[in-house]
């Protein structure tokens, strides 16, 4: 079915009123999407013929390297996942039966296919091993926005590869990290690979790919032989003035001064040169008082990873019962451990002083308190990246993550193989994610301009729009339809547009839903023997002899990306 006479394909002439998005505003308004519930969308057939032809592209790339396609149950015992110990997680679903058993519903497959590879593989002769799906995912997201980015419901493709040892594992690895590149390649984005946090995967090595757009909610460090999700990256302070430093602290008045930039104005300093105090409750710890410079901001990824557990910021009552006035602590005099950020060197600071109305200047961390030194701060633009060069911070889309789990999931499963010498061994594992969804959504965000969107060919739900712009019966009619039929049987994927609306509407809709070439069947060019073809990226036209068009359209569309 390609004609859209009978198609649904719902278009719509105005934005989505709560769509900021590019990619929520044009899927929605060219009839991809619709939405069901807050992070719950529907594809409609052409927004999911997108979606499979990205599938099919991960398809191939992943059976290239071995992957053997399987398909696991959302629905899982929760058994599994209090076993590996992430039952807790706050965003996983949970239920029970009618006979009140507890369930889950995953938003990865780690515990199920680990179950089952516990059972059934035994030796070192059965490994390595890749094995893959396409699957729902369900996560309780407690904040759904723009569009198909994030969603409480999601297909995502996860493979999982099981090795004998490390060593097999960074081949497993290295065989995905190439897999991922050919497979965004072949997406047509532009993409980032970076260092990443593994986050609730656990494991000891991640990265993520990163398409750059403005509607991402990553944010990646990147320069000449360099890049990493602000979350985990690490670079040199930008140098910054000192005040003469002082033989101990003094305390000024700053009354009613609580904010950096209001203490630093009047102090007559750079925002660098103040202390930024942040308290923490640490989970098993308790409270914990950070410290980065002032034009600094905390990295809770960092910080998180650094503890090697939870935390959450102090309440008002807590800093004042443990430190002093919110809007006036510092680390001088403070009785509880203090975690400075490496950026910090060197003294003459100024910092709260632990009472109302007062800060100190001339602090000298080591000097005037002890400190637990670690990198817990984000980078910012302008650092100065491992190679040397500064560092520029871009927005970017996660459209997947690769991880080294090692045996953090075969362990409490029991996944083990026995070796040439009848040892037993924990299977050595790797996890690697895919969203077709957000791929798609980022093949939008970076090619879509005023009119509409703008598909990388390989993933366009149609190669080519025909646009007849005659009535029922007559010989423009004819003619699109005789195109159209010779085009299908030439193999190529063609939507046809033969409804009953005027010219402006359909080259609205063909701008709108974008495939890389649109033909159109007109009756003054027809009258010449010919029909239009519009290059959707270039905008390059070329007139096509009726007899030769659907042969000649061939060639353009080779010549497309």
């Amino acid at each position: 079915m390609s004609r859209l006479s009978r198609y649904f394909l719902p278009t719509l002439r105005e934005d989505p009123a709560d769509a900021q998005a590019a990619s929520h505003r044009l899927m929605v308004r060219a009839g991809l999407i619709r939405q069901l519930g807050a992070g719950l969308w529907t594809f409609l057939p052409a927004g999911y013929r997108v979606i499979k032809r990205v599938e099919q592209i991960i398809r191939e790339e992943i059976d290239a390297i071995g992957g053997q396609e399987m398909l696991m149950p959302v629905l899982q015992p929760a058994e599994l996942w209090r076993r590996t110990g992430r039952y807790e997680i706050d965003e996983l679903f949970k239920l029970r039966d009618r006979k009140d058993a507890e369930l889950a519903l995953a938003m990865t497959h780690e515990e199920n296919l680990t179950f089952h590879v516990a059972r059934e593989v035994r030796s070192y002769r059965e490994l390595p091993m890749i094995l893959y799906h396409v699957q729902t995912k369900e996560r309780d997201e407690p904040r759904p926005r723009a569009g198909v980015l994030r969603t409480r419901e999601f297909t995502m493709k996860d493979s999982y590869s099981f090795d004998r040892d490390a060593e097999g594992l960074d081949r497993s690895y290295e065989l995905h990290t190439l897999a991922y590149d050919r497979i965004f390649d072949r997406c047509g984005l532009r993409w980032y690979r970076v260092e990443a946090d593994v986050g609730m995967m656990g494991g000891w090595g991640a990265h993520e790919y990163l398409a750059p757009c403005e509607a991402g909610e990553n944010e990646v460090a990147v320069a000449p032989g360099y890049a990493a999700n602000v979350e985990v990256a690490s670079a040199e302070p930008q140098p910054i003035e000192l005040p003469p430093p002082l033989d101990e602290p003094r305390e000024v008045p700053t009354p009613g001064l609580t904010t950096v930039e209001e203490v630093s104005n009047a102090l007559g300093v750079s925002q660098g040169a103040a202390l930024k105090a942040i308290p923490v409750v640490v989970e098993g710890r308790g409270f914990v008082l950070t410290l980065v410079r002032g034009d600094h901001r905390l990295n809770e990824t960092k910080l998180r990873n650094a503890l090697g557990s939870d935390f959450r910021p102090a309440r008002a009552e807590e800093i004042e019962s443990e430190l002093g006035p919110p809007g006036f602590i510092g680390p001088v005099g403070a009785r509880v451990p203090v975690l400075k950020d490496a950026a910090i060197q060197g003294g003459g600071y100024c910092a709260g002083a632990n009472k109302p109305d007062a800060h100190l200047i001339g602090v000298a961390p080591g000097r005037d308190f002890p400190f637990e030194e670690l990198d817990i701060r984000s980078v910012e633009a302008g650092d100065v990246a491992p190679g040397g060069h500064p560092i520029e911070i871009e927005p970017a889309i996660e459209v997947g993550q690769i991880f080294k789990l090692g045996t953090r999931y075969s362990e409490p499963l029991g996944a083990n193989y026995l070796d040439e010498e009848g040892s037993e061994h924990p299977i050595v594992m790797g996890s690697y994610g895919i969203g077709p969804a957000r791929t798609v959504a980022a093949a939008i965000e970076q090619g879509a301009d005023e009119r509409g969107i703008v598909w990388p060919r390989s993933i366009a739900p149609w190669d080519i729009h025909l646009v007849g712009l005659g009535k029922d019966g007559d010989e423009v009619s004819e003619a699109a339809d005789r195109l159209h039929q010779e085009l299908r049987e030439a193999g190529v994927a063609v939507v046809y547009d033969d409804r009953e609306a005027g010219p402006g509407e359909k080259l609205t809709d063909a701008e709108l839903l974008g495939c890389p070439l649109r033909i159109t069947v007109g009756r003054r060019a027809l009258a010449e023997g010919v029909v239009e073809a519009q290059a959707r990226r270039s905008g390059a036209e070329e007139r096509l002899p009726i007899a030769e068009a659907a042969a000649d359209a061939l060639q353009l569309l080779d010549g497309l990306d």
